[in-house]
């Protein structure tokens, strides 16, 4: 029974640790979220309207904005990997 006991307090740590891990992550956000969210991400910025439309077009696609105002992209890697033609970061 003490074995028993412990697989399943060990399953529900794991479980937990999974969810604290990848919590924010690619495919986190529902699309009906990404207008928040990028609200929240571009709120800092002086160029607003040029942040939020890229961060709703990356959002869409990658159902991810990384946490913070600014960097933090390795959350996110489709949004981070997404480039423009010159090879510059397509998303804010």
């Amino acid at each position: 029974m003490a074995k028993f006991v412990c697989a399943f307090l060990l399953i529900i740590a794991m479980a937990f640790v999974i969810q604290v891990t990848y919590a924010g992550g690619e495919g986190s956000l529902r699309p009906e979220q990404c207008s928040s969210e990028c609200d929240r991400r571009c709120s800092q910025t002086m160029y607003k309207e040029r942040c939020l439309e890229f961060c709703n077009l990356c959002c869409a696609k990658c159902l991810c904005v990384p946490s913070g105002f600014y960097g933090h992209k390795e959350e996110c890697p489709c949004y981070n990997n997404w480039k423009t033609k010159e090879g510059k970061p397509k998303c804010p």
